[in-house]
């Protein structure tokens, strides 16, 4: 076996050479008879099989496993040669030839390493910035949204029909096919006119109702309607509207605040702290979002100078090409299948960005590492579950999709680079 070595860079090395049609022979001979010890055939003892009849029976499956231990082997000596710690080998080796002759097989491997590079100066990207301060006019518009979230609905004073925008008080019934179903009635319940919060159609036939009305109905469910016995039915609603509502005016005082904080200590003076500190704290989440984090993404890729694993690039721009696809018609779609030309111009529209992102990738996890920011696999867990509260939805599906989907790795990468670069930022705490 014959191994020559050609270091890229420091990231990529090619491995190349030839494997002898005697070597991998002689791995069949091997693996053969092992296999005459452990396998059992009819008319033959145990452990007594001939080499020619398992030959006979197995042969090209053994051709297939002594070539593979020919390869493996070969690979394990250009690691050697390289002198390649294996615990900084990224993904599988890549074929780049495979190249069979009656004598032997020339291979070409790239074997892809962790970069290493020098990480000094990295503060230097930190950009200068100014804390958001609350203004009042913010402050006291957040307290009077509170106050008014607070106040109860109580009955306008002269009865009228309903328009949009009115809070109504209504009772409803759902039948399908003159069948009630579970879950599609209520009484006495609230409903925002224009709001959107009900099947479509719904909320826009109300329009017009006086007091004491009972009105029917029709509606039906959308397609994607979270419960698939609903989805897509037609369905009919009895109403009846009792009343239109409005909400009664709720003082700006320690009461509000009491109520709001579940405190019963609370004052108006904690409650103001406390909403001038939620808009500072997003005021400053945005600027970070969409200015700070941004730049400073844009100047580390701009400041280090670093060999990339080639398997890894390739893999991100599969990421960003599967990801545009996405996006594309059946008939865009179409316009790519078997075009090896268009594909590959697709391919390189993406790869800068592809590139960026993977350089960025390694340089955070280098700095994480310097600074000692660390996240839990706890950490992840609550964050996915924060989110599935945020958005009604159900955590342990949004976990598992996440899983099956592989989509973890990612979500921890994110808060690694949110909690690095709060610290560089001197956002901590």
């Amino acid at each position: 076996m014959k191994v020559t070595v050609n270091r890229v860079n420091d990231a990529n090395t090619i491995v190349s050479g030839t494997l002898d049609t005697a070597v991998i022979q002689e791995n069949v001979e091997k693996l053969a008879r092992q296999a005459s010890k452990e396998i059992k055939v009819d008319g033959f003892r145990a452990g007594k099989v001939p080499v020619a009849v398992v030959k006979k029976m197995h042969g090209e499956k053994l051709a297939q496993d002594a070539e593979g231990e020919a390869v493996n082997a070969f690979i394990d000596a250009g690691i050697e040669e390289a002198g390649i710690n294996r615990a900084n080998i990224l993904g599988q080796p890549s074929f780049k030839k495979y190249e069979k002759t009656d004598a032997a097989i020339i291979v070409e491997v790239e074997i892809s390493t962790r970069p290493v590079f020098d990480i000094e100066g990295y503060m230097d990207v930190v950009p200068a910035f100014e804390k958001p301060k609350a203004q009042e006019s913010e402050i006291a518009a957040k307290l009077e949204e509170m106050a008014k979230e607070q106040g109860n609905y109580v009955g306008i004073e002269t009865a009228r029909a309903v328009a949009n925008d009115d809070m109504t008080l209504i009772d409803f019934e759902g039948f399908i096919d003159g069948v009630a179903f579970q879950g599609g009635k209520a009484e006495k319940f609230n409903l925002l006119i224009g709001s959107a919060k009900f099947i479509p159609g719904f909320e826009e036939q109300l329009i017009g109702m006086q007091y004491a009305e009972i009105k029917e109905v029709m509606v039906t469910f959308p397609t994607d309607y979270a419960s698939t016995d609903l989805a897509g039915k037609e369905a009919t609603f009895k109403v009846t509207l009792h009343e239109i509502q409005e909400q009664g005016e709720t003082l700006i005082d320690d009461a509000l605040a009491q109520k709001v904080l579940n405190d019963e200590k609370a004052t108006v003076a904690v409650l103001t702290e406390k909403v001038s500190s939620q808009i500072e704290s997003a005021s400053l989440s945005k600027i970070y979002n969409e200015t700070l984090k941004p730049q400073m993404v844009e100047a580390l890729v701009a400041k280090f100078d670093i060999a990339l694993p080639n398997n890894i690039v390739e893999q991100e721009i599969d990421a960003k090409v599967n990801a545009e696809a996405q996006d594309m018609s059946e008939e865009e779609l179409k316009t790519y299948k078997d075009n090896e030309s268009k594909i590959n111009e697709l391919r390189d529209s993406v790869r800068e960005d592809a590139i960026n992102s993977v350089k960025a990738t390694f340089i955070v996890d280098a700095l994480a590492k310097k600074e000692e920011v660390r996240v839990t696999d706890e950490e992840v867990s609550q964050a996915l579950y924060y989110e599935a509260m945020m958005s009604g939805q159900n955590a342990d599906d949004i976990i598992k999709y996440y899983q099956e989907n592989n989509l973890l790795p990612a979500v921890k990468m994110g808060m690694i680079e949110d909690k690095l670069f709060g610290k560089m930022l001197g956002l901590e705490g």
